[in-house]
């Protein structure tokens, strides 16, 4: 368990769950009025109601933090994630304190959507398989199923927001026909990105060759890709989740890509996180999977680390960093 104590007056704590990167801990150190305290990710379950007693800052991977949490930190002034999900965050807790949640906003957004298009590709060039061929000696068997294409497709992006819409761009770039549905962006701004906007979704999937999906986990979206969903997608279709398990249902999946009524599927997020090892996508090989690690890169991590210590830093300083508060509401 590192800590660092600094000299000076009315010094503030920093409680570090997990994992911070030095980028993040370096900008700790030139503040002679900020103390620090990592917290290992193996510690948390016996040690993180006692180690907040004394915090007025937190930073989470995707440790939960609920009410239980929260009243055992009775000087908490602000809720830092290092990422831009919090589902494991109880917002309304910290909306009765008037404490505020920040993310990194864009601070891994190039991350995720490079990801996103890499998994379309390693499932469009059914790179499992020709990798396969070539360790097992196969090789005579590359040209039984040929690849796909990405120019010249078309693909529906499931929310246009800070990830959603670099997805768009690269889409484009892609000479692909690209589709937008989300209900808070104007036809102007997707139009102005160089895509279309669409407002049905039953409607738009037996059209498209790709679905990408960049929406949050919430009430409206959880199974959104279920079993009557995915029975409209064309056989030929791949779908790409970077955004959160829940929003594909992971049963209507496996039967939709084991039966050939979908030709692929990249996974980086599943309901399950670590997944159960008896999971029945693992044994499909038309399922590229990563460990919920879109948005994790050497140049991510310290782009989230400086965000995070800096959103911390501006609630200290009295100068919020607005733009990175999910709960807006506590601002006044």
């Amino acid at each position: 368990m590192a800590t660092a104590t600094n000299t000076g007056k009315n010094r503030k704590k920093v409680l570090i769950v997990g994992w911070m990167p030095p980028a993040g801990i370096e900008l700790l150190r030139k503040r002679d009025d900020v103390d620090y305290e990592v917290l290992p990710i193996n510690d948390v379950s016996t040690s993180l109601h006692n180690r907040l007693k004394d915090a007025n800052a937190v930073t989470l991977g995707g440790t939960p933090f609920r009410q239980a949490e929260l009243d055992a930190a009775p000087g908490m002034m602000v809720v830092a994630r290092l990422g831009v999900g919090f589902d494991a965050v109880e917002v309304p807790a910290l909306n009765k304190r008037k404490i505020p949640l920040m993310t990194t906003g864009i601070a891994n957004s190039v991350s995720v959507a490079e990801h996103a298009m890499y998994l379309m590709l390693a499932s469009a060039r059914l790179n499992k398989k020709m990798d396969r061929y070539v360790r097992t000696n196969s090789w005579t068997q590359r040209l039984a199923d040929v690849p796909a294409d990405m120019a010249g497709k078309s693909i529906l992006v499931v929310g246009m927001g800070r990830i959603g819409s670099r997805t768009v761009k690269r889409a484009v770039a892609f000479e692909m026909d690209v589709y937008v549905i989300d209900p808070n962006i104007s036809e102007a701004e997707i139009r102005k990105a160089g895509a279309t906007k669409v407002t049905d979704l039953k409607a738009i999937l037996p059209k498209v060759d790709f679905v990408s999906i960049h929406c949050p986990r919430s009430p409206e979206t959880i199974n959104m890709f279920n079993a009557d969903t995915i029975s409209l997608m064309k056989s030929t279709a791949f779908l790409v989740n970077t955004a959160r398990g829940g929003i594909i249902n992971e049963e209507a999946l496996y039967n939709a890509l084991a039966a050939g009524k979908l030709r692929g599927a990249g996974l980086d997020v599943l309901d399950r996180e670590p997944p159960d090892p008896s999971n029945k996508l693992f044994g499909l090989e038309n399922v590229i999977f990563s460990p919920h690690m879109a948005g994790v890169t050497k140049e991510s991590n310290d782009r989230m680390a400086i965000a995070a210590i800096e959103n911390v830093l501006s609630v200290f300083d009295g100068r919020i960093n607005a733009a990175n508060v999910v709960n807006k509401e506590v601002l006044g």
